[in-house]
């Protein structure tokens, strides 16, 4: 069994391309995150083209022209903001850089589509709302825990078409593998990194509001806490939310920093989804102690009790629905609000959350 660091992880699908050869043009840069390169995979695969790539580091630039070789390093940023070939740019920065950075995309006339988390402060994200207004481009975001997951992207299915009835509660796991070794400074220091609610959190309030048809929520309860990383004294490797949606939908999240080394992939992201008339459990990387693959799907209801494999069975269409809004200026993949809103919610969580210590005391 393979481990992997979550650091390196880009899935791969079949191509299904929605554009010919050189009909849509992008450009990478700012390499931080390993999320970069699956960003890349999914609009390739989906018939883009990559044009450029920038990153101040020559050394990220040279791993990532390894992986891409059609990608031209560009000398400066200016390289790519001024191509008007160019018409969307995907980009891993600094968490605490990416609302910037944005906001410099979408001035220059370029569709922005960056990692999560998208914002750290609630001030970006009021810039990154009046940027889109002004410029009226795109802001989107690489939720990858929903759009580069074929059991979840399946589930969203199963939910349109009925399977489990009204969503009545979401409850989302999203441990990661820590490997503190090989993490950079940045994500030691929480005004860069955002805390660990607006950091990985993001992925489960976005999954939230999506399976539950939300349009908004409410932040009942948040908590974090740093409970075996002492030598980090920034870092919240645990942390958790309860939130209740505007249709009535609850959920409970909760996100760490804890995966064992036993466990062989890098995280155990798991998701529940309750409804009123069954339920589906989505075990998303590894199905522990019985399967190495990831993407199983659990789904009962009053029809029985089914298990279904969907790696490399369902694809990933997010990425070409964003290269024909880009294109055609429509919102298939993800309207703007919706990801404007997950991205307000993990900042809220994370404002007002309860800090606890090893042994739980509240000293917040």
């Amino acid at each position: 069994m393979s481990r992997t660091n979550g650091m390196n992880y880009a899935p791969q699908g079949k191509p299904r391309p929605v554009v010919g050869k050189g009909e849509f043009t992008f450009a990478a840069m700012s390499l931080e995150h390993g999320h970069i390169y699956g960003m890349c995979n999914g609009l390739i695969e989906a018939g883009a083209t990559l044009k450029w790539v920038y990153d101040p580091d020559p050394d990220k630039v040279r791993r990532f022209v390894e992986v891409y070789p059609q990608a031209r390093p560009a000398a400066y940023e200016q390289e790519i903001l001024q191509d008007p070939d160019v018409a969307l740019v995907a980009a891993a920065a600094i968490p605490c850089d990416r609302g910037p950075l944005g906001i410099k995309v979408m001035e220059h006339g370029k569709d922005y589509f960056t990692d999560k988390t998208p914002f750290t402060t609630f001030e970006q994200l009021e810039q990154a709302r009046r940027a889109v207004r002004t410029t009226g481009r795109k802001y989107a975001v690489y939720y990858s825990e929903r759009l580069h997951v074929e059991s979840a992207v399946f589930a969203g299915q199963l939910l349109q078409d009925g399977a489990i009835g009204r969503v009545a509660q979401v409850l989302g796991l999203g441990p990661h593998r820590l490997n503190a070794a090989q993490r950079p400074d940045w994500f030691f220091k929480k005004a860069q990194y955002g805390g660990i609610l607006c950091d990985i959190g993001s992925h489960q309030i976005e999954q939230f509001l999506y399976f539950a048809g939300c349009k908004d929520a409410t932040v009942s309860h948040s908590k974090v806490a740093n409970y075996n990383n002492a030598l980090y004294p920034e870092l919240e490797d645990f942390g958790d939310a309860t939130l209740v949606g505007d249709n009535g939908a609850t959920n409970y999240f909760r996100v760490d920093w804890l995966t064992p080394d036993g466990l062989s992939t890098w995280g155990d992201g798991r998701t529940v989804i309750l409804g009123t008339k069954g339920y589906i459990e989505l075990r998303k990387y590894v199905d522990i102690a019985h399967q190495a693959t990831g993407d199983h799907l659990y789904l009962v209801n009053d029809e029985g009790e089914f298990h279904m494999e969907l790696g490399g069975k369902v694809g990933y269409p997010f990425f070409g629905e964003l290269i024909l809004d880009s294109l055609n200026r429509t919102e298939l993949a993800m309207t703007q609000a919706h990801a404007f809103k997950a991205a307000e919610l993990c900042l809220q969580a994370q404002a007002s959350a309860v800090r606890i210590d090893m042994f739980g005391t509240n000293f917040s």
